[in-house]
Parts: structure tokens; C-alpha cells; sequence
């Protein structure tokens, strides 16, 4: 058996992969230190700039429609591989293959279910952004809605999401993965991520991101191809996996208490569930019911594949909506494969490293990946260090970081964009394009700084429930956000008071579940939550349920007690009159003619002071 202390990991030379039994522990890190790993993470980032650096020349960056949307040019391929690279970060390497490890296939429903949640992106939400002519999501709800209320809150609470939750996991399980290969310390790996991200998000805008997203793709593709190949054949193929998944126990010496008086280790704690390869769970005592899996996962897929902004930008970049049709096709089929490249390897890593990915005892997991609740958070960096050879050692650093520069520069992006076209010309509506290119990129700067301040709070929350808090807030917040986009496109009687204060209705019961969890924490095996059952034992995906369907009717309510809006308003901008070919009066005509009577005055003003001047 593997011996008793666990304080590191196991130091691997050459070639040679250890097995479990022959695994010594030791106190060193596993650093990637030989020529082939060196020269192969290194090629890779100069292709990745070069290609930045390319694009930056080929397209025209000089116009807000050029940085933002790549100029509206990109064929289906790229946008295809850009949805698919946009979604997939190294969350989802560490999330999807830690979930797996600890309790089976189920994860994987979270992917699938974006199989067909992505069709209705290109076939019935993106043909109404296009004829509405919109750039971002705020600005669609203000040409559908009017006033400023709806557009703002909207806003702010994608900033708000896109910071806390998309951010901070990225670079939280980037940096898992980096201290794991690496030893390097989390501060110095996370920053030097960030800056070469910033660095060609602020040179080569949106194109550079679309270009680089295809490359790095295939780089993900092969190389999670690859270490599945490795780690299958290690654990002697798929019948192999099912038949020693559910023997995957810590030794017996590392299931006992250190401290028997604040806690004792029940077996259920380290016993792989026995539904672990049902991928539809039972729907009371199942860790993801199914019909939280068919209906929850939709409703929050719904509000992130169809109306948030990293995804829909894709889609506006793209020639025509065949091109989109097209490309939403063919990040569906990519769709298909996070459950091979990542739920299995992670099923495969406790089957190999059952002391370490199964680790029960919070001292022992402690020293393991230095937090107590658990380390299946581990399990695909540790398959990567110890199952890769030389060179392939390397593409998969290469591999992770290219999932993580992906992500976090998707992120930069689409929320500068936000922040200058829905907040910042509501500050200056005088603003020029200039103008708005500066504050664009400084705020990506200014993320930069957010981020790397929210660092300690993401190794603080280092647990593993960091990958379950992103799906439970995001089904706390998203929701209400899902079903006014809903109607909004589908329903023509919704108008502005329906939809504002079913946001707000939405907002207020998510946070009255949000608050009492944050506030109990969610638990682990070994110590309950302590949360009230009344709160916090309905499962975060029926609470989505509920709460789209408690916005909705709450929207429908209001809307139809108020004054409907005129169709002459909404040509356009709903999916039955999306083919009108009337003129449309916009509701926000009035805010865009100020803003351009603003931008009017300064040009004669800076005319006239150009004349004194002379």
C-alpha cells in the first residue's frame, strides 16, 4: 500500500511513469525543467502572439464596430471554435475532472445539455440581435424596453459575474494546475498569466481573440486527446475504469480521524457512489437530480449561451447568420467531448491516486493540495505530471493556459465593451469613438487590478466547492436575467415595468437563498452545513427552476396591468415582426440624439477653439 504520510508530489525523472504502488513521497514539487517541456511551452506562446500581432494588422481596428465585433467578418469556423474556446476554461479541466473524480459522470450533463441550448442561439435569439442591430445586451433591452433602468441593472450584473465568479475560477484552477507542474508560487503564475493576456486583448482586439481562440482550440483538443489516450491505457481501458472506479478507497490508514473528538470519518465520506455511471440521478437523493439536470442546467445554459455577452459577441462578428447557423453546429459537436477529455480522466486519476484525488482526512488533505474539505480538485493536474511524457508534458502546460488566457480574454473584452457602450457613454454621451477606445482598454487594465486583488479570496475559498459555488450563484442570479430575455424576444405584451421589476423580484429571491448559504457555508461530508433544510435544502438546480418560472409570471403580471408598447416601436426587435420591413421608432431615440447633439457641441467648440488658436 501506498505509505501513510502524503506531503507532495511524487518527483517523476525521465520517462518513467511510477504506478501508484511504487510512488514515493516526497517533498518536492514536480517542476517542468527539461529541454522538450521548455521549448514546447515557449513555441507556443510565440505562435500565440504572432498570430495576435498578424490579426492586428489584417482587420480594421480603427472603428468601434472594428475592435469590438472584428469588423462583422469572421466565417463559421472561427466562430464555432471561438464559442467553443470562449466556454471552455481551465475550470472546466479542473471542475469537470474533480466533480468526475468525486462523484462520477453526472458532470458531464452540464455540457450536454449545451448541445441544444446552442441551436437555439443561432436559430432563434441571434436572428433578432442581427435585425435589431444591437452590439451588446444592455443595448438590445433598451431598444426593446426604453428607459435606462433595465440596461443598467443588466450591466452591472454582468460586470458583477463576469468578476467574481467567471474570473476568479479560471485563475483559481489555473493556478491549481500551474502549482502542481510548476511549483511556482500562485501570485507569480497568475500574474504573468494575466498580463500576456491583457497585453494582446488591449493591442489586437476582438480579432486577435478570434484567431488565437482557433489555434488554441485545436492545442486543446489534441492535447486533452492525448493525455486521455495515456490515462486509458494506464488504468487498462473503459471496462477497467468501470470495474475499479468503485474500489478507489484511500488505504485504511488514511481514513482514520486525527482528531476523533471534533470528527468522526463515516465510510460514505471516501466510497465512490454506487450511481457514479448514471448520468440521470435519482431525483430526491441524487447529488444531481435529473430533473435538475434536464430543466435547471437549460434555464441557467439558456442566460449563458443565449444572452451573455462573451457567447452572443461571437455570433454578432460573424459574415452572415448562415455563418452563425453554422457555427453554433459546430461548437455543439465540440460540445461532446468534455465527458472523454475530462469527466473519465478525472474518474481515471482517483482510480490511480486514491490517497491523494481521494483524500478524506482534512490534515492529510491539507498537506496534499492545501485545502481540508477535499483534493479532487487535483486530479487533472496530477494525472498531467504524472502520466505525460517529456515534451507532451509540456503541450498540456501549453494546453492549460491556453484555455485560461482564452477564457480570461473573452472576459476582458466583451465586459470593456460593456462597460463603454452601456455605462460609460451614459456618463459622457458626447464621447467620440476615440475616446471610447481609450476607456475600453483602460478598463481592461483596471480588471487586470481587480483580479489580481481577488486572488486571496480565491486561494482563501480554495475548496471544493469553488466549481459547485459557480453553477449554485450563477443559478441564483441568472435566472430572472434568462426569463426577461425570454419573453422579451417572444412575447410582444412584455413592456418595461413587467420586465424591470421581474428583474427585480428575481434578484430578491436569489438573494434570500444566496445569502443564508454564503452565510452557513454549503458543507462537506465530514462537517454539515448548518444552513436551515427550508433554504438550503432545495437543490440549487429546482431552485432555478422555480426561480425562472416565479420571474416570469411576475413579468407577465405587471405587463399586462400596464400600458402595452406600440408595435412601431418593436419592429425588429421581437421574433414575430423580426422580418418587418416598417420603419422603427426606438424607444431610446431620444437618449441617442442627445448623446449625438453632445458629440455635435464639442466638435464646434474644439473648432472654434482650433480657430482662436491659430
Amino acid at each position: 500500500h501506498l505509505s501513510d504520510t502524503w506531503t507532495g508530489i511524487c518527483h517523476i525523472k525521465k520517462k518513467t511513469i511510477l504506478k501508484p504502488d511504487k510512488m514515493n513521497f516526497t517533498d518536492s514539487k514536480v517542476t517542468i525543467n527539461n529541454p522538450a517541456d521548455i521549448t514546447v511551452i515557449l513555441g507556443y506562446f510565440v505562435i500565440v502572439i504572432g498570430v495576435g500581432i498578424w490579426s492586428m494588422f489584417k482587420t480594421n481596428r480603427g472603428t468601434v464596430g472594428g475592435y469590438f465585433l472584428a469588423g462583422r467578418t469572421m466565417v463559421w469556423w472561427p466562430v464555432g471554435a471561438s464559442l467553443f474556446a470562449s466556454n471552455i476554461g481551465s475550470g472546466h479541466f479542473v471542475g469537470l475532472a474533480g466533480t468526475g473524480a468525486a462523484s462520477g459522470i453526472a458532470v458531464g450533463g452540464f455540457e450536454w445539455n449545451a448541445l441544444f441550448i446552442v441551436l437555439l442561439l443561432g436559430w432563434l435569439f441571434v436572428p433578432v440581435y442581427l435585425t435589431a442591430g444591437v452590439i451588446t445586451m444592455p443595448q438590445y433591452l433598451k431598444k426593446r424596453f426604453g428607459g435606462t433602468r433595465i440596461s443598467l441593472y443588466l450591466s452591472v450584473i454582468s460586470l458583477f459575474l463576469y468578476i467574481f465568479t467567471k474570473i476568479s475560477v479560471d485563475m483559481f484552477s489555473g493556478a491549481v494546475f500551474i502549482q502542481q507542474a510548476l511549483g511556482w508560487n500562485i501570485y507569480i503564475a497568475v500574474i504573468a498569466l494575466l498580463t500576456i493576456t491583457a497585453l494582446y486583448t488591449v493591442t489586437g482586439g476582438l480579432a486577435a481573440l478570434m484567431y488565437t481562440d482557433t489555434v488554441q482550440t485545436f492545442i486543446i483538443i489534441a492535447g486533452a486527446f492525448v493525455l486521455m489516450g495515456f490515462s486509458f491505457k494506464e488504468v487498462g481501458g473503459y471496462s477497467a475504469l468501470l470495474e475499479k472506479y468503485s474500489l478507489a478507497l484511500p488505504s485504511p490508514s488514511m481514513r482514520d480521524s486525527t482528531d476523533p473528538l471534533r470528527y468522526n470519518i463515516s465510510s460514505e465520506c471516501y466510497t465512490p457512489r454506487e450511481d457514479a455511471f448514471h448520468l440521470l440521478r435519482d431525483p430526491v437523493t441524487g447529488d444531481l437530480p435529473w430533473p435538475g439536470v434536464l430543466f435547471g442546467i437549460a434555464i441557467v445554459g439558456g442566460w449563458y449561451w443565449c444572452t451573455d455577452q462573451v457567447i452572443v459577441q461571437r455570433c454578432l462578428a460573424a459574415r452572415s447568420l448562415t455563418h452563425v447557423k453554422a457555427g453554433c453546429i459546430m461548437c455543439g459537436y465540440l460540445k461532446l467531448l468534455p465527458m472523454f477529455l475530462m469527466v473519465f480522466p478525472g474518474m481515471i486519476s482517483r482510480v490511480l491516486y486514491p490517497d491523494e484525488v481521494g483524500c478524506v482526512v482534512p490534515d492529510v488533505c491539507k498537506k496534499v493540495c492545501g485545502t481540508e474539505v477535499g483534493c479532487s480538485n487535483i486530479a487533472y493536474p496530477k494525472l498531467v505530471v504524472s502520466v505525460m511524457p517529456n515534451g507532451l508534458r509540456g503541450l498540456m502546460l501549453a494546453v492549460m493556459l491556453a484555455a485560461l488566457m482564452s477564457s480570461l480574454a473573452s472576459i476582458f473584452n466583451s465586459s470593456s465593451t460593456l462597460f463603454t457602450m452601456d455605462i460609460w457613454t451614459r456618463i459622457r454621451p458626447q464621447a467620440r469613438d476615440r475616446e471610447l477606445m481609450i476607456v475600453g482598454r483602460v478598463w481592461v487594465l483596471c480588471i487586470v487590478a481587480i483580479s489580481i486583488c481577488w486572488i486571496p479570496v480565491v486561494q482563501a475559498a480554495q475548496s471544493g466547492q469553488l466549481f459547485d459555488y459557480i453553477q449554485s450563484v450563477t443559478s441564483y442570479l441568472a435566472p430572472p436575467i434568462a426569463a426577461v430575455f425570454f419573453l422579451a424576444i417572444f412575447v410582444k405584451r412584455v413592456n418595461e415595468s413587467g420586465a424591470f421589476w421581474g428583474l427585480m423580484g428575481g434578484l430578491l429571491m436569489g438573494l434570500c437563498r444566496m445569502g443564508p448559504e454564503f452565510y452557513f457555508g454549503s458543507g462537506s461530508c465530514l462537517f454539515p452545513s448548518k444552513c436551515p433544510d427550508l433554504i438550503c435544502g432545495v437543490h440549487y438546480l429546482y431552485f432555478a427552476v422555480l426561480l425562472f418560472f416565479c420571474t416570469g409570471i411576475l413579468v407577465l403580471l405587471v405587463s399586462y396591468n400596464t400600458p402595452p408598447i406600440n408595435d412601431m416601436h418593436l419592429h425588429r426587435l421581437v421574433f414575430s415582426l423580426r422580418h418587418s420591413k416598417e420603419d422603427r421608432v426606438d424607444l431610446d431615440w431620444e437618449e441617442e440624439e442627445r448623446g449625438r447633439k453632445a458629440r455635435r457641441e464639442m466638435e464646434e467648440k474644439n473648432k472654434a477653439n482650433n480657430v482662436e488658436g491659430k
